[in-house]
């Protein structure tokens, strides 16, 4: 075990470390993180919604359904301002962190990155009159605004900020002697690599839509966004991205950070569809989202840390690893994990290391292949990372008391994977703890 320990720690570390110190994949991971009171808005729209919709279908309470029409219309409202427009907000936040981390004018980082995504699904769109395909010059493909143009702000929110900060930093501005106040020396410094950025991006644009004959979004779309989300339904993938999730925090690197834009981009993604089908009553239409994870296996955080804490608190006979296990038992309620994480610590203790790997597996592939035999509902809402296990669960697959069940069944494998090892750990004089983070010798 101690050889896996020191090979994975030679070869697949610093691979992770550069990984996680390439700025632009920390300011994606920041953007997604930025918008999240957009996302969470939305799903609670999508929970009142069908909270109402259940009560009126199910339980044949027609006169509360009723009553809460007005509640029902506030959420629609909410929907089309929030979750509706969310492409449009990530290109805001993209543009807004690439700008913080590269320490140029944050604001016209904000704004060039929009109007980039915009340049990029405009010009014309095709919509269906009367069962006919028509062409509608000088319009937006609305559509792109909501979830179906993450790729698209992705893409061109970063290239038109790279023209800019490019621009900006080989200082192609206007120079001005005169003493201006702040933000309008700020806007002028960035007039000219903004104005450069834009058209750049515009001509893009236009070269493409002249020799592919349609916008960049919708061929996006079409081409790359679709394949890569459908490829991530796949088990392999899903298995692989779990997999290097909890080597990565096994060697005290934030797994979920280090992978975010592969997470959000995919897995995000599929979910903001199921989102928006849930919220049109209509069946999701992916089985893993992003949300399945925390939902079924990541209990207490990765590696599914809080049935280790129950574990030591349940067959522990140590002192020191119950008194760490009590401190961690509320943090882990809601999913936070870096006490146990780093407190027992599991990062870099041999004897932990299977369990932390095998259980969220194991977890993940019961509850995947539960979901497809369709015996409990997809994950179709976003819930806050900080909200406890089961009830996790039960908001997350919108009401579903069967993904309760599953939960609970998850968290009693979990427990029955880490209890061998607690016991292990238990047989383990003191002299002889596990080596703490990066100790080591030679």
């Amino acid at each position: 075990m101690n050889r896996l320990v020191y090979w994975m720690e030679n070869n697949l570390l610093p691979i992770a470390n550069r990984i996680a110190q390439i700025r632009w994949l920390v300011a994606l991971r920041n953007a997604f993180v930025s918008v999240m009171p957009i996302t969470i808005a939305g799903s609670v729209a999508v929970l009142i919604k069908s909270l109402i919709d259940a009560a009126r279908t199910q339980l044949g309470w027609d006169t509360f359904a009723f009553a809460m029409q007005p509640l029902t219309r506030i959420s629609n409202i909410v929907w089309r301002g929030s979750f509706a427009l969310f492409a449009l907000f990530l290109s805001v936040s993209l543009g807004y962190q690439l700008a913080k981390t590269f320490e140029a004018n944050r604001l016209a980082g904000a704004i060039i990155s929009l109007s980039s995504f915009m340049i990029s699904v405009a010009n014309y769109a095709q919509i269906k009159l009367h069962g006919e395909n028509v062409t509608v010059k000088q319009a937006f493909g609305i559509e792109q605004f909501s979830t179906t143009g993450i790729f698209t702000a992705i893409l061109f929110g970063s290239l038109g900020f790279g023209i800019y900060v490019l621009c900006y930093k080989a200082r192609i501005m206007i120079h001005l002697q005169a003493n201006l106040p702040h933000a309008e020396q700020a806007a002028f410094d960035s007039l000219i690599p903004g104005i450069l950025a834009i058209f750049g991006v515009g001509a893009i644009n236009y070269l493409f839509q002249t020799f592919v004959g349609t916008y960049f979004g919708n061929w996006l779309l079409k081409a790359i966004q679709i394949p890569l989300v459908k490829l991530g339904q796949g088990f392999g993938v899903v298995m692989l991205v779990t997999l290097l999730v909890q080597v990565f925090g096994f060697f005290g690197l934030n797994g979920l950070a280090v992978l975010s834009p592969i997470l959000d981009s995919i897995w995000l993604t599929a979910q903001n569809v199921n989102v928006t089908a849930a919220r049109n009553a209509q069946v999701p239409k992916f089985i893993w989202v992003r949300g399945s994870f925390d939902s079924f296996a990541w209990f207490g955080g990765t590696g599914g840390t809080l049935m280790l804490i129950i574990a030591i608190l349940l067959f522990s006979k140590r002192s020191d690893y119950r008194t760490i296990a009590k401190v961690a038992l509320a943090p882990g309620i809601f999913n936070i994990n870096e006490p146990v994480v780093f407190g027992l610590p599991i990062v870099l203790n041999p004897i932990y290391f299977i369990p932390f790997i095998l259980a969220p597996l194991v977890n993940v592939a019961f509850s995947y292949w539960i979901t497809v035999m369709g015996l409990v509902n997809p994950v179709q809402v976003a819930v806050p990372s900080v909200v406890p296990p089961i009830f996790n669960s039960f908001l997350a697959c919108n009401y579903d008391w069967r993904a309760i069940i599953l939960a609970i069944i998850n968290m009693l494998i979990a427990l029955a994977i880490w209890a061998p090892f607690v016991f292990a750990a238990d047989k383990i004089a003191d002299t002889n703890h596990p080596r703490t983070f990066f100790s080591r010798k030679y």
